[in-house]
């Protein structure tokens, strides 16, 4: 384990998250890359098993750095002048086809991250409310399943099955929150996760209402 995720602690993630929404319920793009920065380094300190997830957000998230400091960037502020740039501008692949024309725009990216967080919110919901003898493995799954599981090959979401066999422990979970007790960290993830899921839902009715939940 390096320094930056000895350092890390569920309350980076809580703030971020709860920085992310402003008065008027737009998620501000800066605070959601970080609150995700957040979660990638908790996934990683938990070892190799949740790599098939952290290396494409991170990747996700790079492009989305990317398009922050372009020339462009006020349009990338938060998720909703994104969706209304990117939209009015043609620069989203509404079509079905194999090769999309805009791999890398933004609406497709946060989708992307979009589905991951709906799995980790469901997880860490699971970690949550369980009891201290709960199998993290079916915890996983049964998220996995109800989430990214939709968008998933039948080999990955094999391979994904089989991983998720090697996870630790819920008290090894917990305790990778850095909090002070385990007690502490089911507490904070209580507070932490309505935010978490406020963003999810504000996202899940913007892409909804530009029939943008589909994208390639």
């Amino acid at each position: 384990m390096d320094d930056s995720e000895k350092d890390f602690n569920l309350k980076v993630v809580l703030v971020s998250f709860k920085q992310c929404l402003t008065d008027k319920g737009e998620v501000l793009l800066d605070h959601y890359i970080a609150g995700w920065k957040g979660l990638v380094r908790f996934l990683n300190s938990l070892g190799a098993v949740f790599s098939f997830i952290s290396k494409d957000v991170v990747a996700k998230l790079q492009i989305m750095e990317r398009l922050r400091s372009s020339p462009q960037s006020e349009h990338y502020a938060s998720l909703q002048s994104m969706v209304a740039y990117e939209v009015s501008n043609k620069l989203v692949d509404m079509d079905h086809r194999s090769h999309p024309r805009h791999p890398h725009s933004g609406c497709r990216t946060v989708l992307r991250l979009h589905r991951a967080l709906h799995w980790l919110q469901l997880f860490l919901d699971g970690l949550r409310t369980s009891s201290e003898d709960a199998r993290t493995s079916t915890l996983c799954s049964e998220a996995y399943n109800a989430t990214l599981a939709n968008y998933h090959s039948w080999i990955v979401r094999q391979a994904v099955t089989v991983a998720f066999c090697a996870l630790p422990s819920r008290k090894v979970f917990l305790e990778a929150m850095n909090m002070e007790s385990t007690e502490q960290a089911v507490e904070m993830l209580g507070e932490a996760l309505p935010f978490i899921e406020h963003v999810y839902d504000i996202s899940q009715k913007l892409y909804a209402e530009h029939s943008l939940l589909d994208l390639p």
